[in-house]
């Protein structure tokens, strides 16, 4: 079946499922295939449940009119997806970065939709199942729209780009995450500039931190791009400047308005590290024209959650729960924000940083002795990679280990 006749089918039917554990009436059901699943199993059990089709594979298993077949579900996905995003003439702002996406991503979406109608990526969904989802469930009226994607090997970005093709781009950070599949922070780099890459190409803007390393250097060729930063005074607009007050217990800033008029911003975040992710939220704002005071109130209004810096008061305790991933960039931001927080008595509790491949001993080991040095009470260490260099402090190989 051709894109285009898919394209109508779906246009009657704009609910895509993919889980025939969860089907919504109507639905269009895509039989997708993993390592350890073949949707074509749940096929008909997905019509059963009430999706008006099924898109499949396995040619045995068409029987009538409801059965879709096609030679790959998932390039059919992605194919429709692309088909979708390109029946609208709008921006389509990518983020990616080791660090900070998701929250610059939910900032971002306050803002923007204080002033338009925005759609943007929910949950987790970055990855090349994720993005057409997010494509696909993109409502007719927006007129901007926010899609997060994520990374854990090379092409993979560039693959979600020629899907989505964004015409903004904004890369947070390059840190130390997923270097075990990549090569180190050089693959990194690579990675994630293939954002920068696919905006050259297609002349697409890019929003720079000139303060964040390697960003400049990367989007040294990208000829459309905004530059922005705290401290550097050679960055492209002057009317975006964003200054940081404090970060503790939670980022206070300073931004202007078009009438050079100071503005307050009191955040829910806490952490340097978060007052770039409020910066670039601030900057894409008032380039998009939205207006200073609704910058001010969607920054301000929007409290993390999903493990990402929470800070929760139970009793005389408070708990900051940052924890919804890890890599060393990230573990040591949290940490030095850690140490300059003010409290009686302090524990860290510090799990595994994952896919670090042969980084990982090492990366483990320095994270342990900045910790060592955090002025903390008691340091407690989660997971098999800390348990190999740890000898004084209290260990647990697992979640459910600590929690008894």
């Amino acid at each position: 079946m051709l894109i285009q006749d898919l394209y109508k089918i779906y246009l009657q039917h704009p609910v895509i499922c993919t889980d025939s554990r969860k089907i919504i009436q109507g639905a269009i059901f895509f039989a997708l295939k993993g390592d350890r699943f073949d949707g074509n199993a749940y096929a008909k059990k997905a019509l059963q449940e009430g999706a008006a089709y099924a898109v499949i594979s396995d040619p045995q298993l068409k029987s009538d009119e409801r059965f879709i077949l096609v030679e790959d579900t998932l390039k059919t996905l992605q194919a429709l997806a692309s088909y979708h995003r390109h029946q609208f003439s709008i921006p389509i702002i990518a983020i990616t970065g080791s660090n900070g996406k998701t929250t610059t991503k939910e900032l971002l979406y306050a803002v923007l939709n204080s002033h338009y109608p925005t759609h943007a990526t929910t949950g987790n969904l970055n990855n090349h199942i994720g993005v057409p989802l997010t494509l696909l469930n993109m409502p007719r009226r927006t007129q901007v729209a926010i899609i997060e994607m994520g990374m854990n090997h090379l092409g993979e970005i560039d693959e979600l780009c020629r899907i989505a093709a964004p015409t903004h781009g904004i890369i947070t950070n390059i840190g130390k995450a997923h270097m075990g599949n990549v090569g180190g922070i050089e693959g990194v780099k690579k990675a994630k500039s293939e954002l920068y890459r696919y905006l050259q190409h297609k002349k697409g803007v890019l929003f720079v931190n000139k303060d964040e390393p390697y960003l400049s250097e990367l989007a040294k060729l990208n000829r459309w791009k905004i530059n922005y930063s705290q401290h550097n005074s050679h960055a492209t607009h002057f009317l975006y400047q964003v200054e940081m007050i404090t970060e503790t217990p939670f980022v206070k800033a300073r931004f202007s308005n078009d009438f050079e008029e100071k503005l307050l911003v009191e955040s829910n975040l806490m952490g340097y590290y978060n007052f770039n992710n409020i910066m670039t939220a601030i900057v894409v704002g008032q380039y998009f024209k939205v207006p200073a005071q609704k910058i001010k109130t969607a920054i301000e209004q929007y409290v993390p959650e999903n493990n990402r810096s929470q800070i929760i008061a139970i009793a005389n305790n408070t708990f900051i729960l940052d924890a919804y991933n890890a890599n060393p960039t990230s573990m040591r931001s949290a940490l030095d924000y850690f140490a300059q927080y003010e409290a009686p008595y302090k524990i860290a509790i510090l799990g595994d940083m994952l896919e670090l491949g042969a980084y990982s001993e090492q990366e483990h080991i320095e994270i342990l002795q900045q910790a060592e040095q955090a002025k903390l009470n008691q340091l407690i260490l989660v997971g098999n990679e800390f348990g190999k260099i740890n000898q004084k402090h209290p260990h647990f190989l697992k979640v459910e280990e600590l929690k008894t």
